[in-house]
């Protein structure tokens, strides 16, 4: 009964939140940070994102506008978008923006925009691509810049997790489609307070271990495989993407956070591959773990706005 309740309060707010955001000056991105960027130089990476519902959010809506919190920059997961299309597993970061305007953030402190075709069909096409790579990087550094801030802060879902990771470690990266080799840049550590990874497929997922690297998602490459083992050592053949991000540790930024479950009906087994789950990312400072509905993979990012606020405001995980 309880967990009916929860998911029904959940309903009710997630509606709630979906009618004022569409009533904010700022739904999309504000007119204030659609001119910066176009006299900046980013307008054509279309942050506004129109063509998809949901596409974006952010910006003051009067010149001038105070930011006194670190702005905070959602990146949601595969398939998904920046607000969500509307359905169960397109929730975007509608629910967690609504949250953060209750505890005194501002449009102008709140950004997200969508970095891939927001369509479920296109989950297995996606992957660590140059195109993607490279938008999540122009977007901080554009968000950065145009509010003024020392540091912003992170929170990213699913895919967006090993995503704005690679964005932010910079370096060298691989994509057939775009040419082969090329460089991201340096790192943008210093630009991250804090990074909030929730529910990310860190060293790969087991659903590619069985599938093999077979679709551009679970490529060995820039994708999910987990790797292989041949007897009891290993695993070999992990995606090189996955490899070169866990190297090192703690360069998502000054303090580092994980959301996951191990009932997450997505990355499956119960997070773990190869005996550690998935969703931990090297040198994080700290967690918070559920174990069970309504907490599934998209429960544990639409039901947890507390904790991803308590992490990017106060550094903190209760």
């Amino acid at each position: 009964m309880r967990a009916r309740l929860l998911v029904l309060g959940f309903l009710f707010i997630a509606a709630a939140a979906h009618a004022q955001l569409e009533s904010d000056p700022a739904y999309g991105l504000s007119t204030d940070f659609r001119n910066w960027l176009s006299a900046n130089g980013y307008s054509s990476w279309s942050f506004q994102r129109t063509d998809v519902p949901g596409g974006s959010y952010g910006g003051r809506v009067t010149p001038g506008q105070a930011v006194v919190n670190h702005p905070v920059i959602f990146i949601h997961g595969n398939g998904d978008s920046a607000l969500g299309t509307g359905t169960s597993t397109s929730t975007g970061f509608r629910a967690s923006i609504e949250y953060l305007k209750t505890q005194g953030y501002t449009s102008a402190e709140i950004y997200a925009t969508t970095w891939g075709p927001a369509s479920v069909a296109q989950v297995p096409n996606q992957y660590h691509s140059k195109a993607h790579l490279t938008r999540i990087r122009a977007f901080i550094q554009a968000v950065q810049a145009y509010t003024g801030a020392t540091k912003v802060d992170i929170v990213a879902h699913s895919m967006g997790v090993t995503l704005a990771r690679k964005a932010i470690k910079g370096g060298s990266a691989y994509d057939a489609a775009a040419g082969g080799t090329y460089s991201l840049g340096s790192a943008l550590t210093s630009s991250i307070d804090t990074f909030a990874g929730i529910a990310g497929a860190n060293r790969g997922l087991t659903a590619c271990y069985f599938s093999g690297p077979t679709t551009p998602t679970c490529s060995d490459r820039n994708g999910f495989y987990p790797g292989y083992l041949i007897g009891a050592f290993g695993p070999y053949g992990v995606s090189e993407i996955l490899v070169d991000m866990n190297a090192t540790s703690h360069y998502e930024g000054s303090f580092v956070y994980t959301i996951w479950t191990s009932a997450d009906e997505v990355i499956g087994y119960g997070t773990i591959v190869y005996g550690s789950s998935t969703c931990r990312i090297n040198g994080q400072n700290g967690e918070v773990v559920f174990s069970a509905y309504p907490y599934g993979h998209f429960g544990v990012k639409d039901l947890t706005q507390y904790y991803q606020w308590r992490m990017v405001k106060y550094h903190a995980t209760n």
